[in-house]
């Protein structure tokens, strides 16, 4: 980018016409040259006139879309952003005979900063400039202030659009604490971009509380060296530790007498852990969702005996169907990380959510947790325990220990449009977060290809939107719903983003700014690289019995 060089400008009593341009304070000062002239303001819009040279080689930089542009005002410099740039045709000027006009939209203003005067740059605009105001081209200086480092815990991410040898920060507190998105179309960076903002947050805090859920086993490459890989044999989430409604919708099948079988079921757990924690003073406080151990040979025994009291047999049908379902389950080897424990049963409770949620962390501030083994047909049941797991744990520890749940491939179990019940349960525990879990501690961080799809009322509490490339027209109607007036402008730009390039937008970040994501080294990369058709398909060395490697792995569901 081509800068103008700064002159000291008036201070701010002086008067405002760029041709005095010359004294006063450094708080001030501005380009001598400037690019064109306000002829319009409404609200926090400004329409600018440019001048017959803010187009030519010199001045071009300045006028990309999402670029900033600054203005005088009486005791501040006001900053915009540039939403459109237009030359109406039927219009014509006193210099060449074409009107060329950009739109702005006010984003800050920097103010003298209370020790040496300097320019601070902060949100919102105080002042507004008056019709005649010469606008100016931002220069260096001015976006190392206004891009620069918060006065906050902060990460560096990458680098600024406007200028690749500035660095792009995230505020931790305000990115982490309010929630936060990474949207874009599949191969666009997505996992790379969360793996980046994440290393560069915990290699600063190497006592944080993250868990990813991790469909597809991509993460566990890029936090070998600092995660809890949790996954296949290492996976033990029991199923005592499941609410009622967890339980049912892995025990009890569709039917017409469905609510009757939930009804039996609940009454019957509820009777198995009274059992096995008989000795509890608390025994009869005991209910359905209490995370207490019990053994399920107990809740099998009581329902068989339940069954041999009826007196029709035609009212038998519930209980054998639940009896048959639990029998299946315990006995299919894929559900072992949760029916394990049939007849000996430890509570283990917290040495499982010390694990999870990294306390202490030992080194490894996140847990990886692959699910890319877990049946799919309780897949969603894993992550409604996970989601309100995280919510309980944080609301319980009273903000001594805030975590953070990172959601990827979100839009599968969170989708606006599925009516399943166990996908009721995920969105339920996903908005407790995002709407009650800054006050307790916890925050969700979601990665989607689809964000058409994700549930509205989650993603809209997301205050920071990490915006990749997105070609689909309703999904980027759909992220421009989410947005600020101010951010606007730079969304038009989605369809054409490079690989690992964004446009962040919200509480992390200072301003709207399009931002390319650091490139981590290769062993910290995911593993989400497109499969490499062109060189698979020139070979067929070393495929010799790979069927049968292929179908063992598929028979243990063990890859």
């Amino acid at each position: 980018m081509v800068y103008r060089e700064d002159v000291n400008g008036p201070t701010a009593s002086a008067p405002r016409n760029a041709a005095q341009a010359g004294e006063g304070t450094a708080a001030s000062a501005l380009p001598a040259e400037r690019i064109g002239q306000v002829v319009s303001v409404s609200g926090s819009r400004a329409v600018v006139r440019l001048d017959a040279d803010a187009a030519e080689p010199g001045g071009a930089d300045a006028l990309q879309i999402g670029a900033l542009v600054k203005m005088r005002t009486h005791e501040t410099l006001a900053f915009g952003m540039v939403k459109s740039l237009t030359m109406p045709d039927y219009a014509e000027a006193e210099d060449d005979g074409k009107l060329r006009v950009m739109e702005i939209e006010f984003v800050g203003e920097g103010v003298p900063g209370p020790e040496d005067g300097t320019i601070v740059f902060r949100r919102g605009v105080s002042f507004c400039p008056t019709l005649g105001d010469s606008v100016f081209a931002v220069s260096q200086d001015d976006l190392m202030r206004v891009y620069a480092q918060p006065n906050v815990a902060s990460a560096k991410i990458g680098t600024i659009y406007q200028d690749q040898t500035l660095p792009a920060f995230v505020s931790v507190d305000d990115l982490i604490g309010k929630h936060f998105a990474v949207l874009g179309t599949t191969g666009c960076g997505k996992s790379c971009a969360m793996a980046t903002m994440l290393r560069a947050i915990l290699d600063q805090h190497a006592e944080g509380h993250v868990v990813l859920l991790d469909l597809h086993d991509e993460y566990s490459h890029a936090f070998k060296d600092c995660a809890e890989l949790i996954g296949g044999d290492r996976l033990k989430l029991p199923y005592w530790m499941l609410s009622s409604e967890e339980l049912e919708e892995i025990v009890v099948e569709k039917s017409e007498d469905e609510e009757v079988d939930r009804s039996i079921l609940r009454d019957s757990v509820v009777h198995a852990k009274r059992a096995f924690n008989e000795d509890d003073e608390r025994v009869n406080l005991l209910g359905a969702d209490s995370p207490v151990p019990y053994r399920l040979s107990e809740l099998i025994r009581y329902l068989n005996e339940s069954l041999g009291r009826l007196d029709k047999p035609t009212d038998s049908a519930p209980y054998l169907r639940l009896i048959n379902r639990l029998t299946r389950l315990t006995a299919d080897k894929r559900f072992e990380f949760m029916f394990e424990e049939r007849f000996t049963v430890a509570d283990t409770m917290a040495e499982i959510l010390a694990q999870l949620y990294r306390v202490p962390a030992q080194g490894k501030p996140i847990t990886v947790l692959d699910l890319s083994e877990v049946p799919s047909d309780v897949m969603k049941v894993v992550i409604s325990l996970i989601c309100r797991l995280t919510f309980d744990f944080a609301f319980w520890a009273n903000r001594e220990t805030p975590v953070l749940l990172v959601c990827e491939e979100a839009h599968r179990y969170a989708n606006q449009l599925d009516e399943d019940s166990s996908y009721r349960l995920i969105r339920r525990a996903l908005s407790r977060i995002v709407n009650e879990g800054r006050k307790h501690g916890v925050s969700l961080g979601i990665v989607s290809q689809r964000p058409s799809e994700l549930d509205m009322g989650i993603l809209s509490q997301c205050n920071t939107i990490f915006a990749m490339r997105m070609s689909n027209l309703r999904d980027q109607e759909f992220v421009q719903g989410t947005l600020s007036e101010s951010a606007l402008g730079l969304t038009d730009a989605l369809p054409s983003l490079r690989t690992g390039e964004a446009v962040a937008v919200g509480e992390g970040v200072s301003l709207p700014v399009r931002v390319y994501f650091d490139l981590l080294p290769e062993d910290q990369r995911p593993r989400s690289a497109t499969a490499e058709f062109s060189k698979a398909w020139k070979t067929s060395e070393g495929l010799d019995g790979y069927v049968d490697t292929i179908v063992d792995r598929w028979r243990r569901q063990r890859r």
